[in-house]
């Protein structure tokens, strides 16, 4: 396992974001959680930190954090996340969301208007509304234990008191798929073949509205492939992460 480190980090003024950071060189990855919360994605931070700068930052809301008023939405935590890129002046990022995470990497991408973020990875990711295709949010722990650990990895209650106040009652964006279309970085999109919370056709229908998006089913897996086929989840995004030698000389 990789030392890391926690933070609080000032990404604007009256905003302070707790990041986990890991690795020291290598290309930035910002990495953003779902509903579990942040050690859901440990597995991630423990692979890619020993060629990447690693920062991944707790939701506000998460693991006892305070919540702003003015964070509401996926828009506001979108512009957080990028408010937290250009005070640490950070280029060439890659991006990678996990389940409600993927839906705010995704903002984030849409967002980016200074062009800090190069590529795009969405794991098992809410989103997009698709006719016919309902999220099945997992259910929380009894209210007694909304303060402490979720069992089988579930979100805690207060969890899921914060993604309902960013994700509304939807939880989904019926105007995301389209504006997908003005995307220019390079995507990976990753998916559980046995998802039952977002089934695979909404990974499909991610990679579809993206210019420059593949989509990797992972057997076996459900809606945390990184904790149930991590070597399948691995092979993809170091395969996609590699950088590639330009085809012409400098």
């Amino acid at each position: 396992m990789t030392a890391s480190a926690q933070r609080t980090i000032p990404a604007r003024p009256g905003l302070d974001l707790e990041v986990r950071e890991a690795g020291t060189s290598g290309s930035p990855v910002l990495v953003l959680h779902g509903g579990p919360g942040p050690l859901s994605i440990s597995p991630l931070i423990d692979h890619l930190a020993p060629d990447h700068r690693v920062l991944a930052p707790t939701h506000p809301g998460w693991e006892g954090t305070a919540r702003p008023e003015d964070l509401n939405s996926v828009p506001a935590l979108a512009a957080a996340y990028l408010d937290l890129l250009g005070h640490l002046g950070l280029d060439d990022v890659t991006v990678i969301g996990t389940s409600f995470g993927g839906w705010v990497a995704t903002q984030t991408v849409l967002d980016d208007r200074e062009g800090r973020i190069s590529r795009l990875v969405l794991m098992d990711a809410i989103g997009p509304v698709i006719p016919g295709r309902q999220i099945t949010v997992p259910a929380g722990p009894p209210a007694p234990a909304a303060a402490g650990a979720a069992p089988q990895g579930g979100p805690s209650a207060q969890s899921m008191a914060a993604m309902r106040a960013y994700a509304g009652p939807a939880m989904a964006d019926a105007d995301m798929l389209p504006r997908l279309s003005t995307v220019t970085c390079p995507v990976l999109v990753i998916w559980g073949a046995d998802d039952t919370v977002v089934t695979p056709d909404f990974g499909r229908a991610y990679t579809a509205a993206f210019p420059h998006a593949r989509f990797e089913l992972i057997p076996g897996a459900g809606h945390l492939p990184i904790r149930e086929e991590p070597e399948a989840v691995f092979a993809h995004l170091d395969s996609f992460l590699t950088p590639r030698a330009p085809a012409t000389g400098h």
